[in-house]
């Protein structure tokens, strides 16, 4: 049998979902980018301040992820067999477990925002500016889950066009309250790094309100509705937990692996240049990852339509291809980091000397490391999650991040003083690490499991 799918329907359809996916991401982490240029202009300390208060953003983003890919991988199985009656019951059992996760971050962050932010930095600048645009960005944490848990339920059924319509109007918005909040044009006061907060609040609330009236007056297949998804089968949450808890958990120990690896960076002796080198050079890699995110996503919407149609002869042929083109995109992806350096560094020309010096060297480690990124995560959640074996990443990721990549970048930090490159590429170094024990675990096909009813 031969190993790559030679079907063009199949590859048209991982086109189209994958191009989607990653301009929605594309658009998404431009909104991240526009708050991190402008405020780069603005002050090094409002930039760095606003990156710490990103890392408990990306923590959210991380769970509600997690919660989300569960409303995924048993959506497309039912959207598989053609069985529309039960996911309205999974996608109201992720919203609660979404929207409870949002409302505890959201009291967190507002009564405790100083206590969580030293936790990151030890520079009193940094941290002044920090707790500014975290008592505001933290009303944007339920509102935000909401948004993506919707998105996610659409994704489950393949609708992937209006989560690119909402993170434009979001990037649009952002961009132009940016300008006229943080600089204080036509009039407005200067509020710094308060007005990026500000700005982001407004344009999470208009993506809400744009996908809430999507689902309301466009989307017909499934007819959401408040009664459906608050009235449900409760039986459904047992289904839900036992494929979603292990990908939550995954979510959750990536989410706060970031917030250690920006706690190891901020208390470094050189914080002042380690963490907007380190702020700079993280976002160059989402920017440019985007396509092997979206592939990603779109794997795991294509396999776990495939195994709902009962088509589990050829799912080993696909996981095969899938693979060969995470690699492809891997490579594609490290060669445009690299290239990027130049142009990364004429943008941020405010940064000082040493901070540059050091965001060209975080660069050129993402660059070598995203290879592997776009390969294992991929195959990781587009593949193995989307065949329900969401255990086996658990473990896998618990092992490599928090056995070894954060306690050899912490000796290296505090006991050996190494240089800080170094240290970066200790907290990335599980990128390249998992990749053969991910090859594995797919050609073994023990992941191909039984989710639905």
């Amino acid at each position: 049998m031969n190993r790559l799918v030679h079907d063009k329907t199949f590859y048209r359809t991982f086109a189209v979902l994958t191009l989607s996916l990653a301009l929605q991401n594309l658009l998404t982490y431009s909104v991240n980018l526009a708050d991190n240029v402008m405020l780069g202009r603005f002050s090094q300390d409002a930039l760095s301040g606003a990156s710490l208060c990103n890392q408990l953003q990306f923590f959210l983003q991380m769970l509600v992820q997690g919660v989300g890919e569960g409303v995924v991988v048993l959506g497309a199985r039912y959207w598989g067999k053609r069985d529309l009656k039960h996911i309205p019951h999974i996608i109201g059992a992720g919203l609660r477990f979404g929207i409870v996760i949002a409302v505890a971050m959201f009291i967190a962050a507002l009564l405790f925002p100083q206590q969580i932010i030293r936790l990151m930095s030890n520079d009193p600048a940094i941290t002044e500016q920090a707790v500014q645009y975290l008592r505001i960005i933290c009303f944007t944490y339920v509102i935000f889950a909401l948004t993506n848990m919707l998105t996610a339920s659409l994704r489950a059924i393949g609708v992937v066009k209006i989560g690119y319509i909402i993170s434009f109007s979001t990037l649009c918005i952002n961009i132009c309250l940016n300008y006229v909040l943080i600089y204080g044009h036509f009039g407005a006061p200067s509020l710094g790094i308060r007005g990026a907060a500000i700005a982001t609040l407004v344009s999470r609330t208009v993506e809400l309100v744009i996908v809430l009236w999507y689902l309301k007056f466009r989307e017909h297949t499934l007819a959401l509705n408040w009664r459906k998804l608050l009235f449900i089968d409760t039986s459904y949450i047992r289904d839900y937990v036992q494929v979603s808890l292990p990908v939550l958990v995954t979510q959750a120990l990536w989410g706060l692996s970031s917030i250690a690896q920006t706690a190891i960076l901020g208390n470094m002796r050189d914080s002042a240049m380690v963490v907007p080198a380190n702020s700079i050079s993280v976002l160059v890699f989402q920017i440019l990852s985007v396509v092997g995110y979206g592939a990603a996503s779109a794997a795991a919407i294509l396999t776990g339509r495939t195994l709902g149609e009962g088509h589990k002869d050829r799912i080993a042929q696909t996981a095969f291809t899938f693979q060969v083109i995470f690699c492809g995109i891997g490579v594609c992806t490290g060669l445009l980091i690299w290239l990027s350096r130049g142009l990364v560094l004429q943008i941020y020309d405010t940064l000082t000397p040493e901070a540059a010096r050091l965001t060209a060297q975080f660069i050129a480690v993402l660059a070598v490391t995203s290879v592997g990124t776009c390969y294992q995560m991929a195959a990781d959640c587009g593949i193995l999650r989307a065949g329900g074996d969401t255990r086996f990443a658990m473990w896998n990721n618990m092992v490599f991040t928090w056995l070894i990549c954060l306690p050899c970048a912490a000796l290296s930090a505090f006991v050996f003083e190494l240089p800080p490159v170094v240290v970066f590429f200790c907290l990335k170094m599980d990128q390249l690490g998992k990749c053969p024990v991910i090859f594995l675990r797919v050609r073994s096909k023990k992941w191909v499991k039984q989710i639905t009813r």
